[in-house]
């Protein structure tokens, strides 16, 4: 039985945040498929001229086809960073909303850094489909699903308990790392994929844009 301990951390120059989330044992790791990914960069030049670049680096992912023992069952294990900088801008911040797409027998390449045929973010940022925390998903023959990778409990406003999906970022430059973050997939047949997106919210002092970087797709088996 793998057990996986979450912990999410905001420290150090430029709001980086470091999420952590365990290792797999040595038995696992014996059968697993190591896979390199190539990350990207995307460069967008907002309406008052702030230029934007978002960055995924060390991206990788370890497979294990079949934790449950059964070919509807899938396991990975993902890591990554995302960073952003921003330049040009005065009085300027964000908010960085690192996730994964999953799809069962469905298409979710897309055709660009910025969207997907089944993986697609609206005018206010929103991913379709709509992304949820957590890794462990459910998903039948050509559907796809999302999940953020962060899950930060703090208080809201008023004192109650809060959950966030994003690390808020002041200034010109935000950062997001997270090492063994689980992709668990049950409910799939077929071939199944899974895709790393970083959504930016960017406020300046005349804009607030989304931008978003799509990682390259690879098979979970």
């Amino acid at each position: 039985m793998i057990n996986r301990k979450n912990l999410a951390r905001l420290a150090g120059i430029g709001a980086a945040t470091t999420i952590a989330l365990g290792l797999f044992s040595t038995g696992a790791a014996s059968a697993d498929t190591f896979v390199p990914l190539p990350g990207g960069e995307l460069v967008k030049t907002l309406s008052d001229g702030t230029v934007v670049t978002v960055r995924m680096v060390g991206e990788s992912a370890t497979i294990n086809p079949s934790l449950g023992s059964t070919p509807v069952h899938r396991n990975a294990w993902a890591s990554g960073s995302a960073q952003v900088e921003i330049a040009g801008g005065e009085d300027v911040g964000g908010k960085i909303y690192p996730g994964y797409v999953v799809g069962c027998q469905v298409n979710i390449d897309g055709g660009g850094a910025e969207g997907g045929a089944s993986a697609d973010v609206d005018t206010e940022g929103a991913v379709s489909p709509s992304a949820e925390t957590g890794g462990n998903l459910t998903v039948g023959p050509g559907q796809a699903k999302s999940f953020y990778v962060l899950d930060i409990e703090g208080p809201d406003d008023f004192g109650s308990e809060d959950h966030a999906t994003n690390n808020k970022f002041d200034g010109n430059s935000g950062s997001v790392t997270w090492s063994d973050q689980t992709i668990g997939l049950s409910g799939c047949g077929g071939y199944a994929q899974a895709r790393s997106f970083v959504k930016v919210e960017v406020e300046t002092e005349n804009v607030i844009t989304f931008v978003t970087l799509w990682g390259q797709p690879f098979s979970l088996g």
